[in-house]
């Protein structure tokens, strides 16, 4: 019997794993040495004269970029309805309003057009998301933001190695937070970092990831602002340090195994597959939609019987204004019908590094003999 495939799976060698044991063995486990090479070397592989600061997780990194970006209690943030939870959970934890905006069927990003739309006296942010990996037009975001006077926290969790217009994402822009969990191109456990051209702002963030103290030239300690604790480890910047010399490997090879897919899923009329955008694409997530209602199943039945031939499938993502908190809020994710559609429909599929491309075609094979069964 054929190794189950789940949907996601990090690729850490065995150079990663030795040079992570010398970090346990040298005693210094918390932040230090590592974590300032790891920031180095991040910043020069986005280039473009970046600083950039890292912390326990992407989430712990959006939540600071608001706060850097002052936005507060009352203050309205544009956020995509369909993305991770955490990306509107962020704006409530600090008492704005997220407000939610419609998405683009096919690039699952948000609706640029819609979003000018959704801008009130109180809007202070826009929150993109570069879905999957693919980005946002920047361009037009950047546009709107200055039109308007908002600031720009770009949600990059999925883009580390994506590019726009041959730019890598961080590479410019206002604030651009990754992330660094388990299931993305690449990993430091957990963990994510930010990519600002704002001095000021990077010294904030150190401020915030640790209790918001600031340290003068004699070491003397000083609180400024009660600060969180997302500092990152030495011993998560080190996996970080490994990881970042394959990520251009790992990405590529993702890119490979995303076209692979969509020559195995050519002419499937059950299955919608998501933009291909360019070469820029960092290929996060393969994200496919499928209508269960049409063909009288559910998602979950289609789960079970994709793992009972050993297939893992993901859900990436429900759509946010439906759970059950944000409902409470007044929040209906029926006034978002394009997210609320892939909310419905969507299926992510086993996308990592070391698939092979007889994987691809298990899956795609697997995947369509359920769907005709139903």
């Amino acid at each position: 019997m054929k190794p189950f495939l789940p949907f996601a799976r990090p690729t850490v060698d065995e150079q990663s794993i030795a040079s992570v044991a010398e970090v346990l063995r040298s005693g210094q486990l918390a932040s230090g040495p590592r974590v300032l090479a790891f920031e180095a070397a991040l910043a020069a592989y986005i280039g473009g004269g970046r600083q950039v600061r890292v912390m326990t997780s992407a989430t712990a990194g959006l939540e600071m970029a608001l706060e850097v970006a002052g936005i507060g209690p009352g203050d309205e943030v544009l956020v995509p309805a369909m993305s991770f939870a955490a990306s509107a959970n962020v704006i409530a934890r600090l008492r704005a309003k997220p407000v939610f905006v419609d998405i683009d069927l096919d690039t699952r990003n948000i609706d640029i057009a819609l979003a000018e739309r959704a801008i009130t006296p109180k809007t202070r942010a826009i929150m993109p998301v570069h879905f999957s990996g693919l980005p946002v037009d920047l361009d037009a975001l950047y546009s709107l933001a200055g039109k308007h006077g908002l600031r720009v926290i770009e949600d990059a969790a999925h883009a580390i190695g994506s590019r726009y217009k041959n730019r890598l994402i961080g590479s410019c822009g206002d604030l651009v937070c990754f992330s660094f969990h388990p299931n993305k191109n690449m990993t430091t456990i957990e963990g994510g970092a930010i990519a600002t051209a704002d001095a000021r702002a990077a010294e904030l963030l150190e401020q915030y990831r640790f209790h918001g103290i600031k340290r003068n030239a004699e070491g003397e300690v000083d609180v400024m602002f009660p600060g969180a604790k997302s500092n990152l480890p030495d011993v998560a910047a080190q996996l970080g340090i490994e990881q970042l010399r394959r990520l251009d490997g790992f990405n590529a090879r993702r890119r490979e195994l995303a076209q692979r897919y969509f020559e195995a899923l050519d002419g499937c009329s059950a299955v919608r597959l998501p933009a291909r955008g360019d070469s820029g694409h960092s290929w996060h997530m393969m994200t496919v939609l499928i209508d269960f209602a049409a063909r009288a199943t559910t998602r979950p039945a289609f789960q079970k019987l994709m793992a009972s031939r050993g297939v893992g499938i993901g859900v990436h993502y429900p759509c946010i204004p439906g759970f059950t908190y944000y409902r409470g809020q007044g929040y209906r994710a029926e006034d978002y019908p394009v997210a609320a559609r892939v909310g419905r429909e969507t299926v992510t599929l086993p996308l990592f590094p070391t698939m092979s491309d007889e994987d691809v075609v298990r899956v795609c094979t697997e995947l369509r003999a359920v769907l005709s069964a139903t």
